[in-house]
């Protein structure tokens, strides 16, 4: 059986057709694998549905499946809703009330259609009622798809509706693909991965997804089917490290004298543990003679430059050049004015590239890197255009990696003989989410912060105390410190009551008089943000109104207060970034977080987190577990394929075995040659494989 038949597209299945494929596309359904894993969003048992005579106000939500009697548009002074009584077996009404897409949703039912409801029960007058609840019309024609089982109910969307395609006429498509084609779906999974793994077949799985004969049987095809999805992505980081492995590295092997003298004699401080060991791996790696792909992780300030600069000491005791790359000018510049101060009196030269420097500055910024002169480079992009030639690139310092895609990573490697990669990232990874996101690269871990830094002190404000908040930020200003105010938009917003950050600028002006306030924001150019926050650092600007563009890593060890305007309305993770914006001095620091009295759980959640605890490992498992992985950052960026089925927040078990079963598997046939393992590979290379990364290349 093919692998082909599962990039056969839908457009050809009874019941789809060309328009119905289009509008499936647009919800990432273009093959036979995509419907295949187009998984159910929830199942309605029968043994989960209740009668209405049975519904308590404010309780749990609930399934109540019966027939429409009657259904019409009701008028109103602020906005017209579509309201519809459904009756249940037992002779119970409830009413159905929609506020929103009325225009559409009323065209959906007919008296007479049976259908299943979910929602949260409230009692109007004398009846209980839903409010937009999520439906489900139930089939007629087929009701053995649809009664004495467990039914898949699948996500819809307004264009979906409109097209006709609901989850009544899903299960009746997938339900005719399994049984004209069933026997076509090929397995995936060895069959020895199968039996240590305790898994069912693949087609088995599929179709317990979609019409599960029990609940045993479904856990069981989800268990299968997470373990699959796992199992090839993992697959796919286990070939692009054994990728990495096998590529031949400079070999820095001459001695560490300048290193020596660097962390003996201009460093003013002794290493961390953490940082210490993360040197150790990185010596490990780059006298390997193999290519080094490392991560280093650490929270805001736990010292991950000064680790990259030993590295980079390294490189040039062993003769060659190094390159940092930072994601914006603004950080760039400040690597370079740190790099100045602790390579110069090593009789290190330094150079920086930039888009704005004059023909002549960069001319001759080329100029010496090509000739070995420059011994470290430190610029943006700029560094990966093909005018920047190195006399013999040994080690790239890529600084808060996630900015830049996986191909701008790449185009450093044709900037030397596979020069030694070191990434860095202030953001701090859950386990599960590394291991998928990073799970190529090698990762050292710093923890613990260098002594003497203060931890910042986090404070929760609502409305009724913003003048104790304004009267603390004047008391810091009159001290001679300085203050970001940040808000979540540019311009007042319609739909969104929120204090916007043009607004908040004219607004904190009135209140600061005498204090020299200055905005930057996403929509201004770049020359522009820069000379912002430019102003900022050299302490021309006592408060900096700002949106979230305010740059990570950025140092402006006077800026003592973080205000974040609607914090509710932000990640945690994002909180904890903004808030490391501040602590960069020898001063206390405070994060005034500003919220919304009437905030959600999930908002209380996060933002009592965030008052807790300062360590951004906790603070990243607290964020991983309340939002998921689907959003959580970097994940759309990394180049991954997105997960169907897989949570990362709760499969981090299954994860492992699909990890151990991966490498279990390349280490007995690396190539993926032998014949029990071809469908392994066909599957592989045409759902997986990244551009220009077949097995061919690995071999």
């Amino acid at each position: 059986m093919s692998v082909s038949f599962l990039s056969e597209s839908i457009q050809y299945l009874k019941g789809i057709g060309p328009h119905r494929a289009e509008v499936l596309s647009e919800a990432g359904v273009t093959c036979v694998r995509d419907l295949l894993q187009y998984f159910p969003r929830r199942y309605l048992d029968r043994s989960s549905v209740v009668a209405v005579r049975d519904l308590t106000e404010n309780g749990e939500p609930v399934t109540v499946v019966g027939t429409v009697r009657s259904t019409g548009t009701v008028p109103s002074r602020r906005r017209r809703r579509f309201e519809m009584i459904v009756e249940d077996p037992f002779g119970g009404r409830i009413k159905c009330v929609w506020f929103q897409q009325v225009g559409w949703i009323s065209k959906v039912f007919e008296a007479g259609d049976r259908v299943a409801i979910h929602g949260r029960p409230q009692v109007y007058g004398r009846l209980f009622s839903f409010s937009h609840p999520d439906f489900d019309k139930l089939d007629e024609e087929n009701p053995s798809l649809d009664t004495g089982r467990i039914i898949a109910l699948y996500r819809g969307s307004a264009s979906l509706q409109r097209a006709g395609i609901t989850s009544r006429s899903l299960r009746r498509i997938i339900y005719r693909l399994f049984k004209e084609s069933g026997t076509s779906i090929p397995e995936t999974l060895p069959e020895w991965v199968r039996e240590k793994h305790d898994l069912i077949a693949g087609r088995v799985a599929l179709r317990a997804a979609h019409f599960p004969k029990s609940r045993d049987e479904l856990d069981d095809a989800v268990r299968r089917l997470k373990f699959e999805e796992l199992f090839f992505v993992q697959l796919m980081l286990c070939l692009m490290r054994q990728n990495h492995q096998e590529t031949a590295g400079a070999s820095f092997d001459r001695g560490e004298r300048l290193t020596a003298q660097f962390l003996g004699d201009v460093l003013p401080f002794e290493l961390t543990t953490g940082q210490r060991q993360a040197l150790k791996d990185i010596d490990s790696d780059t006298t390997s003679g193999r290519q080094m792909n490392r991560l280093v992780q650490g929270d805001v300030g736990s010292g991950k430059t000064v680790v990259a600069i030993a590295a980079l000491l390294r490189a040039i005791d062993s003769g060659f050049q190094g390159a940092f790359m930072a994601p914006t000018e603004i950080l760039a510049e400040q690597h370079y004015a740190n790099l100045i101060r602790y390579l110069h009196p090593l009789g290190i030269r330094v150079d920086i590239l930039l888009g704005r420097q004059t023909k002549k500055e960069r001319d001759a910024a080329l100029r010496r890197i090509k000739s070995g002169t420059t011994k470290v480079v430190v610029g943006t992009h700029a560094l990966i255009q093909e005018t920047v030639e190195f006399k013999d690139l040994g080690l790239a310092v890529i600084d808060e990696q996630h900015r830049f895609g996986v191909m701008q990573r790449a185009q450093m490697f044709s900037k030397g003989q596979n020069p030694h990669m070191l990434l860095m990232t202030a953001t701090p990874i859950p386990r599960s989410l590394a291991m998928t996101l990073y799970g190529d690269l090698d990762v050292s871990i710093i923890r613990d912060m260098p002594p003497g830094r203060t931890p910042i002190e986090t404070r929760l404000f609502f409305d009724n105390r913003r003048d104790d908040m304004y009267r603390f930020v004047a008391s810091e200003i009159e001290a001679g410190r300085q203050a970001y105010v940040v808000y979540p938009l540019v311009e007042e917003s319609e739909k969104l009551d929120l204090k916007d950050a043009q607004s908040g600028y004219e607004s904190l002006k009135r209140i600061f008089p005498d204090a020299r306030v200055d905005l930057v924001h996403g929509r201004m150019k770049g020359e522009e943000k820069d000379a912002a926050m430019r102003r900022f650092k050299s302490g021309a600007t006592d408060i900096l109104v700002s949106t979230t563009v305010i740059e990570v890593g950025v140092d402006v060890p006077n800026a003592t207060v973080m205000v974040v305007e609607h914090a509710e309305r932000f990640g945690l993770s994002q909180l904890h970034q903004l808030r490391g914006r501040v602590g960069r001095g020898a001063s206390q620091s405070y994060c005034l977080l500003m919220a919304d009295y009437k905030r959600s759980a999930e908002s209380r959640e996060r933002l009592s987190a965030l008052v807790r605890t300062n360590d951004g490992f906790e603070i990243s498992e607290i964020d991983l577990r309340i939002r998921g992985a689907g959003d959580f950052f970097g994940t759309r960026q990394s180049g991954l394929p997105d997960l169907r089925i897989a949570d990362l927040t709760t499969d981090t078990e299954i994860l492992a075995e699909a990890r151990e079963a991966a490498s279990a598997l390349l280490k007995q046939d690396p190539f993926l040659g032998q014949n029990q393992h071809r469908a392994v590979r066909d599957y592989f290379e045409r759902f997986y494989a990244r551009s220009g990364m077949k097995l061919a290349r690995v071999g």
